[in-house]
C-alpha cells in the first residue's frame, strides 16, 4: 500500500492538475482513491466526472456551558491550551472557534458543567468513475479550523478503503498545519513547484518542512521553460530527485481552464507524467520487498 501526498510549499503552483492527472491515468489499470484534502478551497472535482455515492456531514465537538451548575471554579480557563475559555465575573464564555477539542475541559471539570457537544464543521462527498474512487471534504464558511476535518476524511480513506493500495492526496498549499496532517502518513511527497522566484522561495520551506517530518520527497517543476534554472540547481545541489519537467503550454492552460484532464491531448505532458509513474512503480517494488 502506497500513500503519495502531493503538495507544495505556495498556492497555484498545479497540486490539482498533477493529483488529478496522475489518479486518473492510474486508476485505467487499477483501482485509486484520490482525495482532496484542501478543504478551504477544494477543486479537484472540477476535473474529475464521476457519481455521487456517499455523502456526510462532518462534526467537531466543542464544550457548551451549563450555568446552573457551574462554581466558576476557573479550572477550565487554566487547562484549556488553546485560549478558547474565558472567564468573567459571573460566566464562562466558550469560543468554539480556537477549540481544538481536546477534552480537557470537558473531563477536568469537577462539576460537569462543560459537556462535548458536536458542531458541524463541514462536509464530506464520495465520486465513483470507474476504477476511480474520489473522495473530496469541504470546510463549511466561518469554520477556522482545517486540521480536524483532514483528519476525520484521511480515517474515512483508511477504514473504507484499506484494500485500495494506491491513495493520492491533494494536499493544501503552504507548510503550515494543514499540510503537516496531510502529509504526515504518507509514503511519498510529491512537491510541485514552479521556476520562480517565488516558486524556489517556497520551495526551500517545503522541503524544510519535510526533512523536518522525516518524509521522503521528490520534485516535480511545473512550467518549465519560464523563469530561469535556480530550481534545478538547488535540486542539483541538496541532492533532491527531480521526478519530472512539466512544460509550460498555453495548450495545457487553455485545456485546464475548461476543466479538462491533459494526458489524453498532451504528449509533452503524458511523458512527463510516465516519468512519475515510473518513480512510483520503483517505489511500489521497494515496498514490496
Amino acid at each position: 500500500m502506497i500513500k503519495i501526498a502531493v503538495a507544495s510549499g505556495k498556492g497555484g503552483t498545479g497540486k490539482t492538475t498533477l493529483s488529478t492527472n496522475l489518479a486518473s491515468y492510474l486508476a485505467e489499470t487499477k483501482p485509486v482513491v484520490l482525495t482532496d484534502l484542501d478543504v478551504e478551497e477544494p477543486n479537484s472535482g472540477l476535473f474529475i466526472n464521476g457519481e455521487l455515492t456517499h455523502h456526510e456531514n462532518k462534526y467537531k465537538m466543542v464544550p457548551q456551558w451549563k450555568s446552573d451548575s457551574c462554581m466558576l471554579c476557573g479550572n477550565c480557563r487554566e487547562v484549556c491550551n488553546f485560549h478558547a475559555i474565558v472567564q468573567l465575573v459571573d460566566q464562562i464564555m466558550v469560543f468554539p472557534q480556537l477549540c481544538h477539542s481536546c477534552y480537557a475541559c470537558s473531563e477536568l471539570c469537577p462539576s460537569g458543567s462543560l459537556p462535548m457537544t458536536p458542531e458541524k464543521m463541514g462536509e464530506l462527498q464520495e465520486y465513483q468513475s470507474g476504477n476511480l474512487h474520489f473522495i473530496e471534504s469541504k470546510l463549511d464558511v466561518g469554520q477556522e479550523q482545517a486540521v480536524p476535518l483532514i483528519a476525520q476524511t484521511l480515517r474515512y480513506v483508511d477504514e473504507k478503503y484499506s484494500e485500495v493500495n494506491l491513495k493520492i492526496y491533494d494536499s493544501p498549499p503552504g507548510t503550515s498545519c494543514p499540510v503537516i496532517e496531510a502529509t504526515k502518513n504518507a509514503d511519498l511527497v510529491i512537491l510541485i513547484t514552479e521556476p520562480t522566484p517565488f516558486g524556489l522561495h517556497d520551495l526551500k520551506l517545503a522541503v524544510e518542512t519535510m526533512r523536518e517530518l522525516n518524509k521522503r520527497f521528490v520534485v516535480v517543476i511545473n512550467r518549465y521553460g519560464i523563469g530561469n534554472d535556480d530550481v534545478v540547481d538547488y535540486c542539483m545541489s541538496e541532492n533532491i530527485t527531480v521526478a519530472a519537467k512539466i512544460p509550460n503550454s498555453r495548450e495545457i492552460a487553455g485545456l485546464y481552464s475548461q476543466g479538462r484532464l491533459l494526458y489524453n491531448d498532451v504528449p509533452e505532458f503524458k511523458a512527463e507524467l510516465d516519468k512519475i509513474v515510473d518513480f512510483i512503480s520503483d517505489l511500489d517494488r521497494e515496498v514490496g520487498l
